[in-house]
């Protein structure tokens, strides 16, 4: 499954309306995201998608020079979890 950059969200699917997981993000200002949201299509869950949207998500923070501030439930898991994403968490 590919995995496209939308206008504010990494998703599946074929639009970014028409999507089966994505995970979406807004500009918080100074080179700062806030991830906040993420859906997986229920037939889809179980097979680490959402973690492959978290990481695209961290691998264009890394690329982009950006800090993430992790907002809906499962980005404040995955931040808490995955110790190599640290770099790119924004420290309050």
């Amino acid at each position: 499954m590919e995995i496209k950059r939308g206008k504010g969200k990494f998703y599946i699917g074929e639009s970014e309306q028409d999507f089966i997981a994505h995970i979406t993000f807004k500009n918080g200002g100074n080179n700062v995201i806030i991830v906040d949201h993420t859906f997986v299509d229920p037939s889809l869950r179980g097979q680490g998608i959402a973690a492959k949207l978290m990481k695209k998500v961290v691998d264009m923070a890394r690329e982009e020079n950006l800090k993430v501030v992790p907002v809906c439930s499962y980005a404040v898991t995955a931040f808490k979890r995955n110790k190599d994403y640290q770099d790119v968490l924004l420290n309050k």
